[in-house]
């Protein structure tokens, strides 16, 4: 099996987990609310999910990803969440939300399993912080589309996701 990595500032660090490719079921996790309730991605089959994997949303590329996608989602379907997934703490993710208005996306907090990390293949082991990259799955939890950045800093090829997800409305 060939190794996975990322880098971090030109670092080359070891990604654990599966890479997930497009026509993949897309796996269900268990991550953390911001209110501190356990939240399945498998709470919201049937609708289409744009999954933005990140290391915390305490850094400005990390926040920049939010606030676009945020942006965007009001040209999104109702049936379009767009979750935002990091090991920050969901008190963190909720201050970062609150603080910038934004109410158009989820946020989850893979800090206490890294199970999402694992199954979509984000987890950076070394750091135990997620990989930058997105996830478009559609209605029957199929994924159809994956981007795993390769420098972790940098940012995730927007339209490309966006292109992805007009061809599921």
């Amino acid at each position: 099996m060939e190794k996975r990595t990322t880098k971090w500032d030109g670092q080359v660090l070891a990604l654990a987990g599966k890479e997930i490719k497009v026509g993949d079921t897309a796996p269900d996790a268990t991550l953390v609310a911001r209110d501190l309730t356990s939240k399945k991605l498998s709470d919201w089959d049937g609708q289409i999910k744009v999954l933005l994997a990140m290391p915390s949303m305490d850094t400005p590329v990390c926040q920049s990803q939010v606030r676009q996608f945020n942006k965007d989602a009001v040209d999104f379907a109702d049936d379009v969440v767009v979750i935002a997934l990091s090991t920050d703490l969901p008190f963190a993710q909720e201050r970062f939300c609150a603080a910038e208005g934004l109410d158009r996306v989820v946020t989850l907090s893979d800090h206490k399993t890294a199970e999402f990390g694992e199954k979509y293949g984000y987890l950076i082991p070394d750091l135990r912080l997620l990989s930058r990259g997105v996830v478009v799955v559609d209605r029957d939890n199929v994924v159809r589309y994956i981007e795993y950045v390769p420098e972790a800093n940098d940012q995730v090829d927007f339209a490309k996701a966006l292109e992805a997800l007009k061809k599921l409305k």
